[in-house]
């Protein structure tokens, strides 16, 4: 009975280090053999989530009605990008608005409103259409702002542990003026070839052109000198078009300067009937320009768009007749030509006021027919909409024309002080920066153009804040024929402000 006690404890203890032994065995093999470390799952099922889920995806908020931030005019004025000149004092800088909004009731979008446009919108109910989902859209993007969100890269820290750091992202629209004496980019008296003597300062009798002597230097980006030779180069069998307001011409007419040097160019030929810019009958001037530099078959043209929407007469055969203004189609002139456009710029703002829309007896049409929603009734929020919707649409077209580079350019600031131009108001400083040289904010100043081409493949051209700084670059009260009248604070003299855009344009190609 004893022995047979002490057998059974024996083989109980050599059972137990056989499997200590076994147990050694198998976690030797574990960590040595290739083969049973493949058994383990897929190691993404463990990793960490994205920055933008651990700190926040890029947020859509609703934007303000504050004037600081979007000044609203609708009897006789565009919608304004910044504080109003007359109510405001010079700043040494402009900096980010951090005024908080008021409360507004929220709403969704629709999908076909904003597309791939931040967050995905939650769908209506079904059935819904027409002018209950235009009046949808019409309330949320009429009044739309947007926020960027801090970029991060991956760097070391003390403890060789991975940390997130922030990275300088290149923005073109923040930076400051910076005196240069290689400025102007061309001659203000020789560029008569392409200059509309109007808006060339040097043949009125203003005597003071300090404003012609400043670069713009963004604060981490590099900026190309910008010279027409390289520029013909690189758009060598390429198409650049602007369409847009009287602005837009402006940075045209610069461009054609800037790569001419402002020097009569016997081999640039008037392409203009190509896209059917002539003039008709009747008609004080085409609808636009197009000329080719021969050398290098470069293209550079101008459409007249103010509010880039599609103008179609109510009743073709009445010369008085009212026009359709279709605020979510786009200019028929885009659709037929956004094929041949290697490099497109759109702008829009200055004719959005009742003034305007009257006296060309534009009526807005939505879905093809007239208009009979009260929130885009409202001046502000056909314009807001109708960017939104020609972005949209650019947007979508771009993978059909892979060569296409498209922008959309911020609203240039207005500077008119005590009063308005029907009302007196001047701009008549001629001291350049006295408000200051730097823009510090990340954000642009006009939210609704930022708002819109965020998350789409469309450009941002932010020239707003940069401008506002530059009031005594304005025409004010100076002309060809000396007479007094209205002071014009709203086109800039060239060589001018307009020139800087276009050597932002040319930078971001």
């Amino acid at each position: 009975m004893k022995g047979g006690f002490h057998g059974l404890r024996a083989k109980q203890l050599s059972l137990s280090l056989i499997a200590l032994v076994c147990t050694f065995v198998f976690i030797w093999a574990w960590e040595k053999t290739p083969l049973l470390t493949s058994l383990l799952p897929p190691q993404s099922r463990f990793s960490m989530p994205s920055s933008e889920i651990l700190f926040g995806a890029p947020v859509v908020k609703e934007m303000s009605s504050n004037p600081g931030i979007y000044v609203k005019e609708e009897s006789s004025n565009a919608v304004a990008p910044m504080r109003s000149a007359n109510t405001s004092s010079s700043k040494k800088s402009i900096t980010d608005n951090n005024s908080t909004p008021p409360p507004m009731e929220k709403e969704e979008i629709s999908p076909t409103a904003l597309g791939k446009w931040g967050a995905a919108p939650k769908p209506g109910p079904k059935g819904e259409k027409g002018p209950k989902k235009v009046e949808q859209d019409a309330n949320r993007i009429a009044m739309m702002d947007s926020e960027t969100n801090n970029s991060f890269v991956k760097g070391k820290g003390d403890a060789d542990e991975p940390t997130l750091v922030k990275e300088k992202v290149c923005n073109y629209a923040k930076g400051k003026w910076v005196a240069d004496d290689r400025r102007p980019l061309y001659s203000g008296f020789g560029c008569k070839q392409w200059l509309s003597g109007m808006w060339a300062c040097r043949l009125t009798q203003r005597t003071d052109f300090s404003y012609e002597s400043f670069r713009w230097q963004p604060e981490n980006c590099e900026m190309p000198d910008f010279e027409g030779s390289k520029f013909l180069r690189r758009m060598q069998n390429k198409t650049v078009a602007f369409v847009g307001d009287s602005l837009g011409r402006q940075q045209f007419q610069s461009l054609m300067c800037m790569v001419t040097g402002g020097e009569e160019s016997p081999d640039v030929l008037d392409v203009g009937s190509e896209y059917g810019l002539v003039k008709n009958p009747g008609a004080v001037r085409p609808d636009g320009w197009a000329y080719r530099f021969l050398n290098t078959n470069t293209t550079i043209l101008y459409y007249w768009s103010a509010s880039l929407c599609d103008l179609e007469p109510l009743n073709i055969t009445d010369p008085a007749t009212d026009y359709a203004m279709h605020l979510d189609r786009p200019a028929a002139f885009l659709r037929h030509y956004l094929h041949r456009f290697d490099v497109l710029v759109l702008n829009t703002g200055h004719h959005w006021n009742r003034g305007k829309l009257k006296a060309n007896r534009w009526v807005m049409h939505v879905g093809g027919v007239p208009n009979t929603n009260r929130k885009l009734a409202d001046i502000a929020s056909a314009k807001n909409f109708t960017i939104y919707s020609v972005v949209k649409w650019l947007d979508l077209q771009l993978p059909k024309h892979p060569q296409l580079r498209a922008f959309f350019r911020a609203i240039s600031p207005r500077h008119f002080f005590n009063g308005e131009w029907n009302s007196g108001g001047s701009c008549d400083n001629t001291t350049p920066l006295t408000g200051g040289k730097e823009v510090l904010q990340d954000n642009s100043s006009d939210p609704v153009a930022e708002g819109a081409v965020k998350g789409t493949d469309v450009k941002f051209l932010d020239i707003t804040a940069l401008s506002q700084l530059r009031d005594e670059g304005h025409i004010s009260r100076y002309s060809i024929k000396a007479t007094p009248g209205v002071q014009d604070c709203l086109h800039w003299c060239l060589p001018g402000i307009p020139d800087t855009w276009n050597e932002i344009l040319y930078a971001q190609l």
